[in-house]
């Protein structure tokens, strides 16, 4: 993402955190009614200061309402306490081990913020706790990490692939009534639709990749991972391996 880019609704800070598992850093957000004198802060990324007061000082001197968290990995929620103690925010997530002074977040709630208003829209899969937050006035859906700006996500150890894929379809019939997703790592998608459909046929893909490598011997989720991303930086292939892993669970073939 680049750094100050997005909606009428919704900024992106991008975090100091780059790597391979989170492309060019995190993308925490900030949402707003123009003009509002209260913003929604939506995944404050790692615990590091500069950031987490880049964050508060580019609120431009309103008050930070809530705290929102698209699910509970840490480059998403490392510093959520640090932050709340820095602007008396409280922090709402799906799971209550994140919740900080304030209430729970679940598939259906609205959530609204002088004006603004962000429908919350239950994505489990890449992790069982995910969320995506709908904008409905930019047309525009923050997807965490159930959709990034490049490349595809990974399903996490407590993730589930079988709900991922009920995740994309329930996208794909959302989709009409979006024009942009804004992702929590990577560059915003102006054409979701087509993101959703590209996903769907990647998660498929694999899927046949992997029954064919299982077929040809191999036995193992690294075995899978040696065959079917034998053209992968290696690098990757530990988060290759957690896919491959939900995968291969989905397929009835671990432990076969």
């Amino acid at each position: 993402m680049i750094d100050g880019s997005g909606t009428a609704r919704a900024r992106c800070l991008l975090a100091p955190n780059p790597s391979a598992m989170t492309l060019d850093g995190t993308n925490t957000w900030i949402l707003a009614e123009p003009g509002a004198d209260a913003v929604l802060v939506v995944d404050p990324g790692p615990d590091d200061e500069a950031h987490l007061r880049r964050v508060a000082d580019q609120a431009n001197g309103a008050r930070v309402a809530a705290v929102l968290l698209t699910h509970g990995h840490p480059d998403h929620t490392g510093g959520a306490r640090r932050f709340a103690e820095m602007t008396g925010a409280p922090v709402r997530a799906l799971d209550p081990r994140f919740r900080l002074g304030g209430e729970g977040l679940s598939d259906g709630d609205v959530v609204t913020c002088e004006g603004l208003e962000v429908r919350i829209v239950g994505t489990p899969g890449h992790s069982f706790d995910s969320l995506c937050f709908w904008i409905p006035g930019d047309r525009a859906l923050l997807t965490g990490d159930t959709v990034l700006g490049r490349g595809t996500t990974v399903i996490a150890p407590d993730g589930d692939l079988g709900d991922y894929l009920r995740t994309l379809d329930r996208l794909r019939d959302l989709v009409g009534e979006l024009s942009v997703l804004l992702p929590g790592h990577g560059p915003l998608l102006g054409d979701p639709a087509g993101k959703v459909e590209e996903y769907i046929a990647h998660r498929r893909r694999r899927l046949d990749q992997i029954e064919a490598a299982w077929a040809a011997g191999a036995r193992t989720p690294a075995e899978v991972v040696a065959v079917v991303y034998a053209d992968v930086d290696r690098g990757l292939w530990p988060a290759a391996e957690m896919s491959v892993r939900a995968q291969l669970d989905y397929l009835g073939l671990l432990g076969a």
